[in-house]
């Protein structure tokens, strides 16, 4: 299995150093396309990787191409890439709003499949939605789901739709998850803390509330009602977040990020 990484930016990278190992390559060594001369000098050093500066070398030879660029960048690779195609690739997407439709019509092409990663996946802990073109085999879609599972883990979804969707919560939501730790941390530096302490005051809290959730059947309800116990400090913070309308404005950023993503495959 010959697999191809069309751009070497944070998400390309990412795959490309977890599918390197994969046993899915059988001994072929993963080739990665970019086009910015220090990318290209610092992954020749790596043994993993074929490193190319010129899509004529490599594309034509993929089994699997990964196409990691950002959405605007896409028209420009796509015309590029068009008369080096065949029939028998298959394009696994991680552009955000970018449809199946519209890479099949600039590609020529029948056979993609679309997903949303997001940055975990450079911690082994990602999570990577996906969804396929009806010309896609199920086993293909095997071979395609054992490389992205190689950053994580990945979830099937039936519809494009899904793939917004889980924009909105997964793709996004690691950016979610920072903004209140960093309200957490500048609200812990407020009150005297060190940025040390306050950065380990903050994580830990996070980590050990996520390793409880992960390890028992409970929502993250039940776990508020059992922390907040009636006219308690913790009961203080949840009033407060309540008064402020804080669940409404998560939701919120969650569907405009949805949105968002509904209007860049419009483009």
């Amino acid at each position: 299995m010959k697999v191809l990484v069309i751009g070497a930016g944070n998400m390309g990278l990412t795959y490309a150093e977890g599918m390197a190992d994969s046993a899915m390559l059988n001994k072929h060594r993963l080739k990665i396309y970019d086009t910015d001369p220090k990318k290209i000098e610092t992954l020749r050093k790596d043994s993993r990787f074929l490193v190319y500066d010129n899509l004529e070398d490599c594309l034509p030879k993929a089994d699997i191409v990964f196409i990691a660029v950002k959405p605007y960048h896409s028209d420009g690779l796509f015309n590029n890439m068009k008369s080096m195609l065949n029939g028998d690739q298959i394009f696994v997407s991680l552009m955000a709003g970018v449809t199946i439709e519209t890479i099949q019509e600039k590609l020529k092409v029948k056979k993609v499949v679309r997903s949303m990663p997001n940055l975990p996946a450079q911690v082994g802990k990602g999570v990577t939605s996906y969804t396929e073109s009806k010309e896609v085999s199920k086993v293909e879609l095997i071979m395609v789901r054992t490389l992205l599972d190689t950053t994580g883990t990945s979830i099937h979804v039936n519809t494009e739709t899904f793939i917004d969707a889980s924009t909105g919560i997964s793709g996004s939501g690691p950016a979610y998850v920072f903004y209140f730790m960093q309200s957490m941390l500048e609200a812990a530096q407020k009150m005297g803390f060190s940025d040390y302490d306050s950065k380990v005051l903050v994580s830990s809290t996070f980590e050990g509330a996520i390793e409880l959730f992960n390890q028992n059947d409970i929502s993250p309800k039940s776990w508020i009602d059992k922390v907040a116990s009636k006219g308690g400090t913790t009961q203080a913070a949840i009033d407060s977040m309540e008064d402020n309308n804080v669940k409404q404005l998560i939701q919120d950023a969650a569907y405009a990020a949805f949105d968002r993503a509904i209007e860049l495959g419009k483009k």
